[in-house]
């Protein structure tokens, strides 16, 4: 199985901002919005990456636009807290 985490934030670009596991079968890709995520997500689909997860900053929203881009042909999945810890994430990512 391929595998692709990927992370979003203003400062990544998914140029620069790549790194691979276990013989490049997995890798995280920082990408700047969600324009440049369904980008790169269409990139790694045409790459056969059988499962893209998503850090928390997509939200279920985003994992449906990636869900989208991908044609709803490969796993997205995306990370997520428990409710108890709000008001940290509040604090750390302004939301």
């Amino acid at each position: 199985m391929k595998f692709a985490y990927l992370i979003m934030g203003k400062i990544f670009d998914s140029n620069k901002d790549r790194a691979y596991i276990h013989n490049e079968i997995s890798q995280i890709i920082g990408v700047s919005d969600m324009e440049e995520a369904c980008k790169i997500a269409k990139e790694l689909q045409n790459e056969g990456v059988d499962c893209i997860e998503l850090c928390g900053g997509f939200g279920e929203e985003g994992a449906r636009k990636i869900i989208d881009a991908t044609e709803n042909k490969i796993a997205v999945g995306f990370a997520v807290h428990l409710e108890e810890q709000n008001d940290i994430y509040k604090k750390l990512f302004g939301r």
